[in-house]
This record gives C-alpha cells, sequence and structure tokens, in this order.
C-alpha cells in the first residue's frame, strides 16, 4: 500500500504551453486575451438570454447551456496554466489532477450530447413549427438539459476512478498544459490495454452517435426544405440552421481529431494543438457564431446598450 501511496499519490508535473522565451510570453499573452473573449462573450450570452423575455424559448435555453459549459471549460484548464505559467511551478496534485479530468471530460462528454439534442430542436422548429411548443416545451428543454448534464458526469466520473486507480511511476511528466486522458495515459505503469478498448468505445457513444442524431436531423430538414415552394422560407430555415453547423463541425471535428485516432499515431504536439483547438478555440468562437449570425440574439444585445445608454 505504501508503494501505491508513494507512485501515484505525488504530484505530477504539467509541462505547459509555453517556455520562457520573448515568442511564447507573446503567445501567452495571445491566450490570455483569448481566454478573456470566451469568458465574456459565454457570461454575455447567458446574461441576454436570462433577462430578454422574446428568448424565453426551449433553443436559446439549450443555447444558454451550451455557453454555460463552454464557460465552465475554459475555466478549468487556462487559470491552472496561467498560475503555472506566471509562478514558474508546473506540479499539480494528484486530487487537483483527478477533479481537472472528471470537469473536462464531463463538460466535453455534455456539450457532445447537447449538440446533438440541439439539432433535434432545429428539426422540430423547421419540420414541425406548429407542434414546436408540444415537442419542445420548458419541461422537454429541462429534461433534455439534466439527462445531458448527469449521463456525461457519470461517464467522466467512472473513467476519473478507473484512470486514476492505475499506478503511475517514472517521471510523472504530463505533456500537457492539463490532465488530458490521452496525456494521463502515458504515466500508467501497468497494461492498460482493455482499458483503452473502453475509453475508444466510449468515445464512439458520444462521438459518432450524437453525429448520427445530427446528421439524420439535418437530413430531415434538409428534405423538408426541398419541399418548400417560398425561397424567403428557404433562407430563413437556412439562416436558423447554419449558427449550430458551424459550431457542430467545430467541435466534433477536433473531438474525433483528439479521440478517435490511435495511440500509436499520436505526438504531444497534436494533442497540444487540439486540445488547444475544442478548450479553448471553439468555446470562444461559439458565443460570437450565435451572437452575429442570430439575429434575435443582436436584438437583444443592442435593445440592453441603448436602455444603458439612455440610463
Amino acid at each position: 500500500m505504501g508503494w501505491w501511496n508513494q507512485t501515484s499519490l505525488d504530484d505530477f508535473i504539467l509541462q505547459g504551453l509555453f517556455d520562457d522565451s520573448f515568442s511564447h510570453f507573446c503567445l501567452f499573452l495571445l491566450i490570455m486575451l483569448v481566454f478573456l473573449t470566451a469568458v465574456s462573450g459565454n457570461s454575455l450570452t447567458i446574461l441576454l438570454i436570462c433577462v430578454e423575455p422574446r428568448l424565453h424559448t426551449p433553443m436559446y435555453f439549450l443555447l444558454s447551456q451550451l455557453s454555460l459549459m463552454d464557460l465552465m471549460h475554459v475555466s478549468t484548464t487556462i487559470p491552472k496554466m496561467t498560475i503555472n505559467y506566471i509562478s514558474g511551478k508546473k506540479s499539480i496534485s494528484f486530487m487537483g489532477c483527478a477533479t481537472q479530468h472528471f470537469l473536462y471530460l464531463s463538460l466535453g462528454g455534455a456539450e457532445c450530447l447537447l449538440l446533438a439534442l440541439m439539432s433535434y430542436d432545429r428539426y422540430v422548429a423547421i419540420c414541425h413549427p406548429l407542434r414546436y411548443m408540444v415537442l419542445m416545451n420548458r419541461k422537454v428543454g429541462v429534461m433534455m438539459t439534466v439527462m445531458t448534464w448527469l449521463s456525461a458526469a457519470v461517464n467522466s466520473l467512472i473513467h476519473t476512478a478507473i484512470l486514476m486507480s492505475f499506478p503511475f511511476c517514472g517521471s510523472r511528466i504530463i505533456h500537457h498544459f492539463y490532465c488530458e486522458l490521452p496525456a494521463v495515459f502515458k504515466l500508467v505503469c501497468g497494461d492498460i490495454a482493455v482499458y483503452e478498448k473502453t475509453v475508444y468505445i466510449s468515445s464512439i457513444v458520444l462521438l459518432l452517435l450524437p453525429i448520427i442524431l445530427v446528421l439524420t436531423s439535418y437530413g430531415l430538414i434538409l428534405h423538408s426544405v426541398i419541399q418548400m415552394r417560398s425561397v424567403g422560407s428557404k433562407s430563413n430555415a437556412f439562416a436558423k440552421c447554419s449558427s449550430h453547423l458551424i459550431v457542430v463541425s467545430l467541435w466534433y471535428g477536433a473531438g474525433i481529431f483528439s479521440y478517435m485516432r490511435p495511440r500509436s499515431q499520436r505526438t504531444p504536439l497534436q494533442d497540444k494543438v487540439g486540445s488547444v483547438f475544442y478548450s479553448i478555440i471553439t468555446p470562444t468562437l461559439n458565443p460570437l457564431i450565435y451572437t452575429l449570425r442570430n439575429k434575435d440574439v443582436a436584438k437583444a444585445l443592442k435593445k440592453i446598450l441603448r436602455r444603458d445608454l439612455v440610463t
């Protein structure tokens, strides 16, 4: 038991993204700017949806949950990376690493499921507009959200408990800027071939099955749009879907790149690039995409700005 404590409960070392060079310091400042943009953009989206009555619909309720997930996602990884870089200390405790792993995996899984459910919401709105408030009422939206959060949390808890129960040894250096699953895998001493297969199956469930639902929903939407006679109706339908399609492409594309590749084909640099994209870049772009391309959100923002200027 003492050996297990020594090899498994000691601190880990996060290699991070940057060194002490001036060019990396500039990259660090850029990441900080992106981080602040992500925090302010997602916080603003949540605020707009909460205070604007016209946005109190299932579609925007799901969007507020997406923004909350993105806000929590960047807050799970970037602050610790920032503290380590500024202080010069790269360590993270065993429990800190386990907590970070649980949070990022929960939020990533929840976002995969939520984006699929949002595609169903678009399908109902376009293909069954008269029944929208029946099929997608507030109760259904809340149930979807609760199911999304709980399913992802349970999946993450199981994977975190299993991964952190393996013996860790060697240098204990994580070649990453946070405790991501593929990076922590490389520090395990024992045989994890069976568990790797389990992770791969879990990735299929959380990535490919939602993608199938998204493709099915948009296939039905496309079929319905083709049958529309009005050009205005067609353009309106495409406008409702375009923002979501962009976000879906960015998120699932990065997720497949990071988790569906065989371990033998992974490199630390590729893992870092993929993680930066879906843990920093995508949460920053999501509110910008929805705000700039969504007329209702843009109107709500202008309304609040006018109200503040008047007062």
